[in-house]
């Protein structure tokens, strides 16, 4: 398998912070969102930036990965992970969850050979957004469990593999960070595994508490003469009246579209004016006309 370069996958340097890197994830990935893009090999193109994304985001995976680049992998080399690869202090056990749909799932083979080992040899198969500790006998074993916002919403159930063997969890509606979702006698040494949640990265959605943010490119024609336009949620697509006269940074509330509970969360929309690209003679002369109207003289 090749080495693969996370930091060009995103657009950004080795140096980025996590703001930066975060902020590049997001362009990408709703530019070649395959609800979004029709170009040809989108989907690929939005699973390596996901894939990406998740491994640079959690600052253990990137201090592990910026070992590796540090001996000298490049990106297209051959790679085969290093015996005593998950040393100091790196330790790292994951699971695949087989039927969340959210954006994790699919990662390659580099990804899973990298973040898919733990010491000792047990436990479980490799996959994208479960940890876990603790392998005392007669202790419970404590997880962590990445849920898609879609899972959260919904209540769905998640697919995950323990000890060679598949669970099915069911993840309740609205529920939040750092709740624990316990199957009894499914840890090591048959005590529980305690799974603590924590929501997976989302391509277009951002959490507020029960709150879901989204940010809405609008043109200008747009924001000041007003429309209606559609606006993806977590329940699916709504229409959006946007008044005329909105500035960039207007904030609009879609109630009861945010996540489940007492009192359930809303969806706040925050206004993006972006302006086309000119590409022609014709449009050009339309923005300095704009300009003119609005006295200035380009």
């Amino acid at each position: 398998m090749e080495f693969k370069d996370y930091y060009a996958t995103l657009g950004v340097e080795p140096s980025a912070g996590e703001a930066e890197i975060k902020t590049a994830y997001r362009r990408l990935a709703r530019k070649y969102h395959p609800d979004v893009s029709k170009e040809a090999g989108a989907e690929d193109k939005f699973k390596a930036i996901n894939e990406a994304y998740e491994a640079l985001r959690d600052p253990e995976k990137r201090a592990a990965y910026d070992q590796l680049r540090a001996q000298g992998y490049r990106p297209g080399e051959e790679f085969n992970v290093p015996p005593n690869y998950g040393g100091g202090g790196f330790n790292f056990e994951e699971v695949f969850g087989g039927g969340g749909g959210g954006p994790n799932g699919g990662f390659s083979d580099f990804f899973e050979s990298l973040f898919a080992r733990q010491r000792g040899g047990q436990g479980a198969g490799p996959g994208p957004g479960f940890s876990s500790h603790g392998h005392a006998p007669n202790r419970d074993t404590r997880a962590k469990l990445s849920v898609p916002l879609e899972a959260a919403y919904n209540g769905d159930s998640l697919r995950i593999t323990v000890n060679g063997k598949q669970l099915d969890v069911r993840v309740p509606k609205g529920i939040r960070p750092g709740q624990v979702i316990r199957l009894a006698g499914q840890g090591n040494h048959g005590g529980n595994l305690l799974l603590e949640v924590e929501y997976a990265a989302h391509p277009q959605f951002e959490v507020d508490g029960r709150n879901i943010l989204y940010t809405l490119p609008v043109t200008p024609w747009q924001a000041a003469l007003g429309t209606s336009i559609s606006v993806p949620t977590l329940g699916g697509a709504v229409e959006l009246k946007i008044p005329a006269d909105s500035d960039a940074g207007r904030k609009l509330r879609l109630r009861g579209r945010g996540l489940p509970g007492s009192p359930e969360g809303d969806q706040i929309v925050e206004l993006e004016i972006v302006a086309p690209a000119a590409t022609d003679e014709a449009q050009k002369k339309a923005y300095r006309n704009l300009a003119k109207a609005f006295g200035e003289t380009i």
